[in-house]
């Protein structure tokens, strides 16, 4: 049996939307995509450190996975994060990928909820999801989530979609962890 857990980035007012660059999720009209470029050099050496060094599987939503297999097949094989982006397993939530060209990639469509409650039951390293709001929204109501992973950043956003939603169950969740980087940026990680 194995654990899930999601890695986001979001700001202070709970978007989770476009942190990285204005083209990255222009959906719904969104135009402050881009937002955590200014605090992201602390951000993402926390990210190295906390996040990607145990063993893990990627779990992500077809945006995510597409941005990501657009990345990580190309980066230098010698960098440790593209050597372990790119021999993890990998499994995209999509009901119109049907030949994905990452390699350990697994197409998960119909009743991904399902699919992926037996993913967890399996034998196999942590599922970590990077981004994928969508997908997280149906974790969240499905409560598949054991570990949240979130990077705060010191911006107001104002609109864009949020990690919790309206709709989602309510639910205590423990901390385990928190670290600010020296930019104001705040890690978090929470256990249910």
């Amino acid at each position: 049996m194995r654990e899930l857990a999601i890695l986001t980035f979001l700001s202070l007012d709970g978007v989770m939307q476009g942190p990285t660059s204005p083209e990255e999720d222009p959906s719904d009209g969104f135009t402050a995509g881009g937002w955590a470029q200014p605090c992201w050099d602390g951000v993402m050496e926390q990210v190295g450190r906390e996040a990607m060094v145990v063993p893990y599987d990627m779990l992500f939503g077809r945006k995510t996975y597409d941005l990501f297999a657009g990345h990580w097949p190309e980066a230098d094989p010698k960098d440790p994060a593209a050597a372990r982006m790119n021999g993890a397993a990998k499994y995209v939530a999509s009901s119109t990928l049907t030949s994905p060209s990452w390699q350990n990639t697994t197409v998960l469509s119909g009743d991904v909820a399902k699919q992926i409650a037996a993913l967890k039951q399996e034998d196999g390293p942590l599922l970590q999801v990077h981004g994928s709001g969508h997908l997280i929204q149906t974790l969240l109501k499905q409560d598949l989530i054991d570990e949240f992973r979130l990077w705060t950043f010191p911006v107001v956003v104002g609109s864009g979609r949020r990690l919790f939603e309206e709709g989602v169950p309510p639910s205590s969740l423990s901390l385990k962890k928190s670290e600010a980087t020296g930019n104001g940026a705040v890690m978090s990680i929470y256990r249910r």
